[in-house]
């Protein structure tokens, strides 16, 4: 398990406390990917840009708090970049360095980032490189700098020895099918009450890194300025929808309004609502509920396997958003039906 520490908090202080950063960042620094930087110049730079709140950097509005973001990642900040690679150095052996050469001084700032569009830095806070304009792709750094993975080992490996993974049976690679839902709420295809019964399944977002980048009007105007559920012909035809057409998708964990995205590439029986649509841009309310239309994750509930919680052997210990389930555990059944084409709001 996780390594589990009491703290004792007087919650009435929680709002003061987020409006300045702390103070352990002096004594520790910043810690990423196990790599640790001293971080006193920039909260000195932070007190300076940001202003202060009995004596600690301002937090206090969003635009502080984006410059606080900025300052202390390394994609954003070149020298903490370059700190984090000298200290990657003297861990591997293996140069680093040189990937931040030219950038060692440089920021990006919130002031820029409202300008224009920015290029970030090579950082080992991730596994890519930059360097030189050249795209971002997943252990660049583990192939061509021999960076270790995070693994006992150092490497890639498949076989697991872990007690409760090999109880399970997966100490190696192994399909598990999705839980067999239909059997209960009905077989994808089915009608029930006008509707069509269908897998929904929620893959990584489509015109976005996770929820960033949909609300503006680039992106509003090729998403269709909304959120959307992808199905297919066969599907549409049988409960009368046409492409653009509003639906609503409900289940026993709640209820979705969308357009309807009708495309041949969907196989029958099975629906897509790409994660992280806009929840605040045209979501009508829904005819079932009487409220707002929820977005992907009012469809579905999370379902954690054991394994995925064991811990305490070599890389394998819990953490929100990285060593846990990943997006198939959406896998739900849906019925979607074509609603009223007169929405409010």
């Amino acid at each position: 398990m996780p390594k589990l520490v009491e703290v004792e908090r007087d919650y009435t202080l929680i709002g003061a406390k987020m409006r300045t950063v702390g103070p352990l960042l002096d004594k520790l620094g910043t810690t990423t990917k196990a790599i640790t930087v001293d971080v006193t110049p920039e909260i000195e730079y932070l007190k300076h840009q940001n202003g202060v709140i009995d004596g600690r950097p301002s937090l206090a509005t969003a635009d502080r708090m984006c410059e606080a973001i900025l300052t202390l990642s390394g994609t954003t900040n070149g020298r903490v970049a370059a700190a984090g690679f000298a200290e990657l150095e003297k861990r591997t052996g293996q140069p680093f360095t040189d990937l931040i050469a030219g950038h060692e001084h440089d920021r990006i700032t919130y002031a820029q980032t409202q300008d224009a569009p920015q290029p970030v830095f090579t950082s080992p806070e991730w596994s890519g490189s930059e360097k030189g304009g050249r795209r971002y792709s997943p252990f660049t750094l583990n192939v061509e700098r021999l960076k270790p993975w995070h693994t006992i080992t150092g490497r890639q490996h498949f076989f697991v020895e872990h007690d409760w993974v090999a109880e399970l049976g997966e100490q190696l690679p192994a399909f598990r099918p999705p839980l067999n839902m239909a059997r209960h709420f009905g077989k994808p295809g089915e009608a029930v009450d006008g509707g069509v019964t269908v897998r929904f399944l929620t893959p990584h977002a489509k015109w976005s890194i996770h929820s960033m980048y949909h609300d503006n009007e680039l992106m509003l105007a090729l998403s269709r300025g909304g959120p959307v559920i992808w199905m297919s012909v066969a599907d549409a035809g049988k409960i009368g929808v046409r492409d653009n057409d509003w639906i609503e998708a409900h289940n026993r964990n709640g209820v979705v309004v969308a357009r309807a995205v009708v495309s041949h590439r969907m196989p029958e029986g099975t629906v897509f609502q790409y994660h992280s649509p806009e929840r605040t841009v045209n979501v009508p309310k829904a005819e079932k509920s009487k409220r707002r239309g929820g977005y992907h994750n009012s469809m579905t509930r999370l379902l954690i396997k054991p394994s995925h919680l064991a811990g305490g052997h070599a890389q394998f210990t819990y953490a929100f958003n990285y060593y846990g389930p990943i997006g198939s555990q959406r896998d739900e059944i849906t019925v979607i039906r074509r609603r009223t084409q007169e929405v409010e709001y």
